[in-house]
């Protein structure tokens, strides 16, 4: 070859890479361009670890100046996305259960798992089968682990009295409950009934005195404290429903309330894509989100590898038919007023 058409060539592949450094260039410009004109998208995101992997490319250089991020436990999420201060959001699949007619469900994301979970637990002193008339805190932090556990009492013939509170650490748990008697205590009367704990009440002849049997907690919580202290038994809630089905179990799943998914088309459609591409990131990273959720919640990183290996964050057709199942559970068991009509984001919303 010539020195000519070799000074030829080169000049042309000069005169390409030019042209795409340009092209690149434009893309960003038309980029910054849109982030400017569009008004803020507000997501949520879930503030234990469980999430980590979906969320490792967003918390690394990913969130568009357009997108806001909104940290917060599953049962905040759940009030933000009802009450429209959201858009996009993690939230408990069983409060999904009790809006499907206002949000869609983005696909192929969830939290999940096909057995045990490690991070939704039910700590007691007595065997489920022994907990009949017994009472059982439930954390207020989740309506998924919370409906579940209201299932697992019926389909074991069981009628605990229920109560919902916080439930972090181990101080969280009184050794005695003072409910006023002119409260009923809730059983098996659908998802959302139950009471709180009441705030100094005090000691008197009109209240009931309720020893804590058993107690619902969801987390980071579930993995950190000693709840054995308090507690006999340890029941790993995935892996009961796996044994009890031979299903997984979606715990979480990512939804877009239906208006916004139509006025609001190419964000969603946007803020989709980011999802898969930071869940892709997080997975190709996986060593350093093991290290982080190890290092904030002052475990091993053996403990936590073997969770994240544990935990799904996708959503294929066998986590679906558990997800249906688990609904239709809910709504033949009078947990649910009406069977769940489940609708996925789709390009044509």
């Amino acid at each position: 070859m010539s020195k000519e058409k070799e000074r030829a060539i080169m000049q042309k592949m000069v005169i390409t890479k030019q042209e795409q450094v340009v092209e690149r260039e434009k893309q960003t410009i038309t980029r910054e361009k849109q982030a400017v004109e569009r008004s803020k998208f507000l997501m949520g995101k879930i503030d234990y670890i469980n999430a980590s992997p979906v969320y490792y490319g967003l918390d690394h250089g990913l969130v568009p100046n357009w997108i806001e991020m909104i940290e917060g436990p599953p049962a905040v999420l759940n009030g933000m996305i009802k009450n429209r201060e959201l858009e996009i959001s993690p939230i408990s699949s069983a409060f999904y259960a009790m809006n499907h007619k206002e949000l869609l469900i983005l696909p192929d994301l969830s939290i999940s798992s096909q057995g045990e979970v490690l991070s939704v637990i039910l700590m007691t002193n007595y065997p489920i089968e022994e907990l009949d008339g017994k009472t059982i805190i439930l954390t207020q932090d989740s309506a998924t682990s919370s409906a579940l556990v209201r299932l697992i009492a019926i389909q074991k013939g069981i009628r605990p009295n229920f109560i919902t509170g916080k439930l972090r650490t181990l101080e969280d748990i009184p050794d005695n409950i003072a409910i006023p008697q002119n409260i009923k205590v809730s059983d098996n009367i659908g998802i959302q009934e139950a009471i709180s704990i009441p705030n100094d009440i005090g000691f008197s002849q009109n209240v009931c005195n309720l020893t804590v049997d058993a107690a619902m907690i969801i987390g980071d919580a579930a993995m950190t404290q000693p709840w054995e202290k308090k507690f006999k038994y340890r029941i790993d809630l995935g892996k009961l429903w796996y044994e009890t089905t031979g299903l997984p179990f979606v715990f979480a799943l990512w939804v877009v309330r239906r208006e916004c998914a139509i006025s609001r088309y190419n964000d969603v459609k946007d803020a989709l894509e980011l999802f898969y591409e930071s869940r892709n990131q997080g997975y190709i990273h996986i060593d350093k989100v093991i290290e982080s959720g190890a290092k904030r919640l002052g475990l091993d990183n053996s403990y936590v590898s073997r969770y994240f290996e544990l935990l799904h964050c996708n959503l294929d057709e066998l986590k679906i038919k558990g997800l249906e199942y688990f609904f239709l559970s809910l709504y033949e068991n009078s947990l649910l007023p009406e069977k769940v009509d489940i609708k996925f984001l789709s390009y044509n919303s």
